[in-house]
């Protein structure tokens, strides 16, 4: 099925208006936070190309965050949770205490949201799960490029503190080059000590 704006118009037609759509980036990497984006698209917004981040690349990703945070017709908002939330809550119910973060971050709350992947405990407003959400809903779609763009950012500034381990390449993933660094340098600061590779590590830098 296409990436489209077909389930917001079925909301829209229920009485639904303004509808969020929900993702986030970094539940798998080994370090640096979790990001989630919320993301108010104007009712039958055209904008060329725009799909899910994973099927684009880094400078598309660029091209179209820009789009959508300067529009001013285009509602979003942003939220995270750092490392310690992340090893003291799990990966989950932090992912899930980020896109709620991302939620009450809007400049006008949603009277819906359209959420990829599973259900999430804790939203602040109604929502529907959409497995594979970021190819079904544009909502979503910008939500994730949003997300995406947005931890990337920080990936690459935390390299310049962290040079050793090289998180502007491979954004805290556990890559054949991460994993090695952890083996020469013990994890940092920024990692999920409760990931398992992380906490096969011996120490600290």
């Amino acid at each position: 099925m296409a990436c489209d704006f077909s389930r917001e118009r079925a909301l829209r037609a229920r009485g639904i208006f303004l509808v969020a759509g929900v993702d986030e980036a970094g539940r798998g990497p080994l370090a640096g936070p979790v990001v989630a984006a919320a993301v108010i698209l104007p009712e039958d917004c055209a904008i060329e190309g725009l799909n899910d981040s994973k099927k684009l690349t880094a400078k598309k990703r660029e091209h179209f965050h820009t789009i959508l945070t300067l529009r001013a017709d285009i509602h979003w908002g942003i939220g995270q949770a750092d490392v310690g939330e992340i090893d003291s809550l799990n990966i989950l119910r932090a992912t899930h205490l980020a896109m709620a973060r991302a939620v009450a971050a809007l400049p006008r709350k949603p009277d819906h949201a359209l959420v990829d992947g599973l259900p999430v405990r804790g939203l602040p407003v109604p929502h529907t799960a959409l497995v594979a959400g970021d190819t079904l809903s544009l909502s979503i779609a910008a939500a994730s490029i949003i997300a995406k763009v947005a931890r990337d950012r920080l990936m690459t500034a935390l390299d310049a503190e962290y040079p050793q381990y090289g998180f502007a390449r491979h954004k805290g993933y556990g890559v054949r080059e991460h994993l090695e660094a952890l083996r020469s340098h013990g994890p940092s600061p920024v990692h999920r000590r409760s990931f398992q590779p992380v906490a096969q590590t011996q120490f600290a830098v």
